[in-house]
């Protein structure tokens, strides 16, 4: 005798429609995850960047106003700046107009990776 199924019998889900169902959320949270695991690691090289070219024009715009022109070779240091150590190395070089000098200063973070780096020009033979 054949069973007759009533429309009682048909309401849930089945269980492979609820595991189709959990794996594909399970895929979506696990891309939510990996998308907020990139941004915190872009928002913490975006902090360090920022520091770095903070520090980069602090040095940069040192050599711009002294009121002696920076010698031409290369000098290194190193700052404190929002809580971190950050070492500079500036290098002074003449251009092509012997009284303008061209400044580079490039900025690295306490693990040695380059935070930020600086071109400017300046006047090389009067105070500015």
């Amino acid at each position: 005798m054949a069973r007759s199924t009533s429309v009682a019998d048909r309401r849930g889900f089945t269980l492979i429609e609820m595991m189709v169902a959990l794996a594909v959320f399970s895929l979506a949270a696990l891309a939510l995850i990996r998308l907020e695991g990139a941004t915190i690691r872009g928002a913490a090289t975006l902090d360090t960047t920022l520091l770095g070219q903070t520090v980069a024009r602090n040095v940069a715009i040192e050599a711009m106003t002294d009121a002696r022109p920076p010698t031409i070779g290369t000098a290194s240091g190193s700052e404190s700046n929002g809580g971190s150590s950050w070492s500079w190395t500036r290098t002074v070089q003449p251009t092509g107009n012997i009284r303008v000098l061209r400044i580079d200063v490039t900025v690295r973070d306490a693990a040695g990776r380059q935070a930020g780096h600086l071109t400017m020009v300046r006047d090389g033979t009067r105070s500015t």
